[in-house]
C-alpha cells in the first residue's frame, strides 16, 4: 500500500485563508492546526473530548478538535482562536475574560473563548442558564466558572450594545 492511499486531498479554510494538502486519513484535526499549520493557540489538554481546551469553530460551530479529523473538515470553514481578535484589538469575549478576570492558568482559555465566540453567534442575548449550557463541554479547573459567566455575560452586553460613534459623548 502506497503513501497516497493513506492520504486525502484536505481543501479547507482555516482562519479565513484557503488550505489545500494531503493529510493522513487519521490525522486529527488538532494536530493538523498545531502541528502541520504552526497554530498553538489550540490546546491539547485531555486529548479524549473531555476538557474543551481544543475547542474550535466548524462552520460556525463549536467542536473538539481532538475528537475530530481533519480530513472529515473537507470543504469546512475552520476558526481557531489565532481568528478571533479583530484588526490587532482583542474581541469583545478576549475583553470580556481580561475585565472580568475569566482566566486564572489560562490554559482552558482559548478553548472557552471559541466556545463562548459560537455560543453567542448562535444566541447573542444568552440567559446565564443558556451561558451554562453553552459552555458545558469546556472545562477549567481554576476559577469556579463564575468568572467565565460574567466575561461571556459581558461580551454578549458589549457586542448587543449600539456603537458609539467617534466623537459622541460617553455617559
Amino acid at each position: 500500500m502506497n503513501n497516497q492511499e493513506n492520504t486525502t486531498l484536505l481543501r479547507c479554510t482555516v482562519n479565513g485563508k484557503e488550505r489545500e494538502q494531503r493529510v493522513q486519513h487519521n490525522l486529527l484535526l488538532v494536530d493538523y492546526l498545531r502541528e502541520t499549520l504552526g497554530l498553538t493557540g489550540t490546546k491539547i489538554g485531555c486529548d479524549g473530548g473531555e476538557c474543551g481546551c481544543c475547542t474550535v469553530l466548524v462552520d460556525g460551530a463549536p467542536r473538539h478538535a481532538c475528537l475530530t479529523l481533519a480530513a472529515g473538515c473537507q470543504d469546512k470553514d475552520i476558526e481557531t482562536i489565532e481568528s478571533v481578535k479583530t484588526r490587532g484589538r482583542l474581541s469583545a469575549i478576549q475583553r470580556g475574560f481580561h475585565e472580568k478576570l475569566g482566566t486564572q492558568c489560562g490554559f482552558c482559555t482559548p478553548g472557552m473563548v471559541m466556545a463562548a465566540e459560537g455560543l453567542l453567534r448562535e444566541n447573542p442575548k444568552p440567559s446565564e442558564d443558556d451561558i451554562r449550557q453553552g459552555m458545558a463541554a469546556n472545562i477549567c479547573r481554576c476559577t469556579g466558572y463564575v468568572k467565565i459567566i460574567e466575561a461571556v455575560q459581558f461580551a454578549a452586553e458589549q457586542t448587543s450594545a449600539p456603537q458609539k460613534t467617534r466623537g459622541e459623548a460617553a455617559e
